[in-house]
């Protein structure tokens, strides 16, 4: 048995799909192409390219119960139309190139719209099919965000009317990676073990993420000028992001923006006004939507209860890189649709193996016995005398209480030792915790790296290294060495 390489973002906690589904009807962009959609009919007229004719927006901004003295109206009505166009809830049949050669002013000039066949799934599909229609919004609402602002596609036109792109800077897809990007990071500092989970994330944070280098200390002026650029370009963004229902978003304070003084000048703001520049945080449908839109670019982005109906090796092999409360979680629920003992077998047989993982693997399967009642013991006495699971079931049956339990001999001891330092380093590297159980080991074993180093186990010699490094004992760092060296020399 191998381990599968670990996956590359932390899993979620995604809402069932009916509930998932119930949010993205009630998004007011979603919920709007819905209504446009089901008003469509056969005198909705359309122009080239699909968009309302002018009289025809002005009563869909009627129908949506839109400001009619709101300049901004016709826009939330016309984009509620890409919407609906866009993902199949209305069809539209544009007029001919050479409809105006006809010359009589008829309406064979326009184009015509029907509700789409797609929109009969909203009432009589699965929660399923409403998201994917939600996913086909999003689309249409991201690459709505990543056009540049209206005035500065106006500063850009010519004489001729064309866009000048060299003069306006702008790469689409440069522009709808960078959003892309943007979402994956929010996405992980959500997810993360101590990230932002259900709260907001400030947005110079955000900002700072796709600029700031990792490995740069104080950004210079010139990085903190394009944070404070990538700060204003998001807000925006994220304004025409929230009605899709991606995002809960409070915008940069306007009193911060009219200010003379360039956001990025006033360095990391502090935390009484670190609201004033902006706050974003993924709503669980946007949670849902940046890990569809991920998974579909090949991201491996897990969520929690996905391994319910997998194998035990499947769920020790991917836990084995969860952060702990995940991987706990996970394991109970893969347990809770299953017998008990026959379960505690699964795992048990899931976690044999001398392969890289393997240490880990063990680890993971302790870890999801610790709860299992007496019901397991059965199970767990099966593997007594086996000789990589015998020291785990020692652990378990003294831990429950049980009292007839043989004592482990010397070998067993010492290869469940390397067994536990080794799963420990692969699952949270050198913590500062391993060199105060490495000096416990060493101090209860005097002669532990003279029978160490003789331990068949196939992680020996790499944890008598790290012991070597780690050890806070100078001698007993020195005599780990030693070890490790007759260890690789004995099993190359």
């Amino acid at each position: 048995m191998s381990a599968e390489p670990h996956p590359t973002l932390p899993p979620v906690r995604l809402h069932s799909d009916a509930e998932l589904a119930r949010d993205a009807l009630v998004a007011p962009l979603f919920a709007r192409a819905v209504r446009l959609a089901r008003w469509a009919g056969p005198d909705t007229r359309v122009d080239v390219g699909g968009e309302l004719v002018p009289e025809q927006l002005a009563e869909a901004v009627a129908v949506l119960g839109l400001d009619t003295g709101d300049q901004d109206s016709p826009v939330y009505a016309g984009q509620a139309w890409r919407v609906a166009v866009d993902t199949g809830l209305v069809d539209v049949t544009e007029p001919e190139e050479d409809a105006d050669d006809a010359g009589d002013g008829d309406e064979r000039e326009y184009g015509t719209a029907t509700p789409g066949e797609d929109l009969a799934l909203l009432a009589g599909g699965a929660p399923g099919d409403v998201l994917d229609l939600w996913l086909a919004a999003l689309d249409t609402v991201l690459a709505d965000a990543a056009v540049p602002d209206l005035d500065d596609l106006v500063d850009a036109m010519d004489a001729g009317g064309e866009i000048d792109f060299d003069r306006l800077d702008w790469n689409p897809q440069r522009e709808a990676d960078f959003l892309d990007g943007v979402l994956a990071n929010l996405y992980l500092l959500t997810v993360a073990e101590g990230g932002a989970g259900e709260g907001p994330v400030p947005l110079p944070v955000l900002a700072a993420s796709m600029i700031v280098p990792d490995d740069m200390g104080d950004p210079t002026d010139a990085v903190l000028e394009q944070v404070s650029d990538a700060m204003m370009r998001l807000d925006d963004q994220f304004r025409q992001l929230e009605p899709i229902g991606l995002v809960e978003f409070r915008p940069v304070d306007e009193e911060l923006m009219a200010e003379s003084d360039d956001t990025a000048d006033a360095g990391v703001p502090d935390d009484e006004d670190v609201s004033r520049y902006g706050m974003v945080r993924l709503t669980p449908l946007g949670l849902y939507g940046v890990r569809a839109r991920m998974l579909e670019a090949g991201v491996e982005a897990p969520a929690l209860g996905e391994l319910a109906d997998k194998g035990a090796d499947a769920l020790l092999d991917a836990v084995s890189f969860y952060p702990e409360g995940a991987a706990q979680a996970e394991i109970e629920q893969w347990l809770a649709g299953r017998e008990l003992p026959v379960a505690v077998a699964e795992l048990l047989a899931a976690a044999r193996g001398d392969d890289e993982g393997a240490p880990l693997r063990r680890l993971r399967c302790q870890q999801a016995l610790t709860p299992a009642g007496r019901e397991a013991e059965p199970a767990v006495r099966a593997v007594l005398d086996d000789p990589e699971l015998g020291g785990l079931a020692r652990v378990w049956l003294a831990e429950h209480g049980v009292a007839d339990v043989p004592a482990p001999d010397g070998a067993m001891v010492l290869w469940l030792t390397v067994d536990t330092i080794a799963a420990q380093l692969a699952a949270d590297g050198e913590t500062e915790e391993l060199p105060l159980l490495m000096r416990t080991l060493t101090e209860h074993h005097g002669d532990f790296f003279e029978r160490a180093w003789r331990v068949e186990h196939p992680a020996t010699a790499y944890v008598l290294e790290a012991m070597g490094r780690l050890h806070p004992d100078k001698k007993a760092a020195k005599e780990a060495r030693k070890a490790a060296f007759k260890a690789r020399s004995r099993r190359p």
